[in-house]
């Protein structure tokens, strides 16, 4: 950063760091103790859509990379497309098998930087439910993972059909979860995720 950035208040871009996706599993001990949410096995990886075969051909590495894991019953990921033109890449574990998940989502990202697509990558993203999940009234949230910020931040959709967060839980779960995790602190930035499909 040189003086004429400090004198006009710009900053540097805080570099990805996808080591940090592994402080997950801690974090998700610390948030079902302070509120009651487990990991649903489902998270998922966006990024800006990308055309054209070297995303084909970085798409076929990571399923064979992650499809080399002969714990899994399906397909290693699945390719969706959302609402707003955004591309996630989905892994689905069994709800104890955080860590796999993690160890899927950091393949997902390192294999699309490795293929030239890091600056498409938005953000990565953990979902957990509370125990009532299986109930019409449960309550979901996802730990997302800003690439470009090298921060998490927690989306809670409250449920039903209206598209309404849960601002409460949120705040509690940056409170809960400060020690464990690079929370954004910047609350403009908490981006909502609607119908996200690791959520």
């Amino acid at each position: 950063m040189g003086l004429l950035d400090i004198l006009l208040g710009r900053t540097r871009p805080v570099a990805a760091d996808l080591d940090r996706l592994f402080a997950l599993p801690s974090a998700a001990v610390t948030l079902e103790a302070a509120a009651g949410f487990t990991p649903t096995g489902r998270g998922a990886v966006c990024f800006a859509t990308v055309e054209g075969s070297a995303f084909e051909q970085t798409h076929r590495e990571v399923q064979a990379l992650l499809d080399a894991d002969t714990g899994r019953t399906g397909p290693a990921v699945r390719l969706v497309r959302d609402d707003y033109g955004y591309s996630w890449l989905v892994s689905q574990r069994a709800p104890g098998e955080l860590p796999a998940l993690v160890n899927d989502l950091h393949a997902v990202n390192s294999a699309m930087e490795a293929g030239g697509f890091g600056p498409q990558l938005l953000c990565s993203l953990a979902g957990f439910e509370d125990g009532a999940a299986g109930d019409a009234g449960g309550r979901r949230l996802g730990l997302v993972y800003l690439y470009k910020r090298g921060s998490f931040y927690p989306f809670a959709p409250l449920p039903g059909t209206g598209r309404r967060r849960d601002n409460a839980l949120e705040l509690q779960v940056k409170a809960a979860l400060g020690n464990d995790l690079r929370i954004e602190q910047d609350l403009s930035r908490w981006f909502p995720v609607w119908g996200a499909p690791g959520l």
